[in-house]
């Protein structure tokens, strides 16, 4: 993502030179900064119930597919009303990775731009109805392209309720939680780190609206939370924010 500064001075790692930062630094210091920040990030996601139990290998994502980019943007809209189809675990590793996914290889770049390529936001998963998935919270893993359990059961109800109580939410197999964790970004941007951090979610939702379109399913981004109660479903630190729910399933 190409930041801009209140001068109109382009920020950030793609196409630009990015703008002086609050702390300055050579190009080897910040390669430094980066790692210790991703560290501390991979430190934060490892927290949690899910820590002693069994990641879920994804199906390896597609790069291709049937339907143009132009006629899924032409075709997109927002669903609410979902069949009683469960996803299969391929599907499911698809929008994940539509989200968050890997697509670099000698520097691990991300299917979503992100200012400075610090990469603030965390994917979670609320399954009921997955294939091949046990219901439960997990936390994907976009190095690794897996899931990490958090909590066992269906919390779909649960999650509805803390959504002000948006019950068809409920009707989705799987919904999506985008969060954000400041202080990634923060380490280089300062105070304008906050709103990097909801431009990116905007582009990660985004791209779950057209992976979702491209494969035959429905999605809406819900803002409308109580960020206390899904906070403490999804075992959230305090530095880790919710920023949009989706819920995605195949339309009715």
């Amino acid at each position: 993502m190409s930041a801009t500064n209140d001068n109109g001075r382009a920020e950030g790692r793609l196409g630009v030179r990015p703008a002086p930062s609050p702390v300055r630094a050579d190009g080897r210091q910040w390669a430094l900064i980066i790692v210790l920040v991703l560290l501390a990030a991979s430190a934060t996601a490892e927290t949690g119930k899910g820590t002693t139990m069994t990641t879920i290998a994804l199906p390896p994502p597609r790069t291709d597919g049937s339907l143009a980019v132009e006629a899924a943007l032409a075709r997109r809209r927002s669903v609410r009303n979902f069949a009683d189809r469960p996803l299969s675990l391929a599907q499911l590793g698809q929008i994940l990775w539509a989200a968050q996914g890997i697509t670099g290889n000698r520097w691990p770049m991300r299917t979503a731009p992100s200012a400075g390529a610090l990469y603030p936001l965390e994917v979670l998963v609320v399954a009921g109805q997955v294939n091949g998935l046990a219901d439960g919270i997990y936390r994907y893993r976009p190095g690794k392209h897996d899931l990490r359990p958090f909590e066992t059961g269906d919390h779909r109800e649960t999650m509805a309720r803390a959504a002000l109580g948006q019950g068809w939410m409920a009707q989705a197999p799987v919904t999506l939680a985008i969060t954000g964790i400041t202080a990634r970004t923060a380490a280089k941007y300062g105070r304008r780190a906050e709103r990097y951090v909801y431009m990116e979610a905007g582009h990660a939702a985004q791209n779950v609206y057209l992976q979702a379109q491209a494969d035959g399913l429905g999605t809406t981004a819900v803002g409308a939370f109580r960020d206390n109660a899904v906070r403490a479903l999804l075992g959230l630190s305090e530095d880790e924010t919710p920023l949009y729910l989706m819920p995605v399933g195949v339309p009715r």
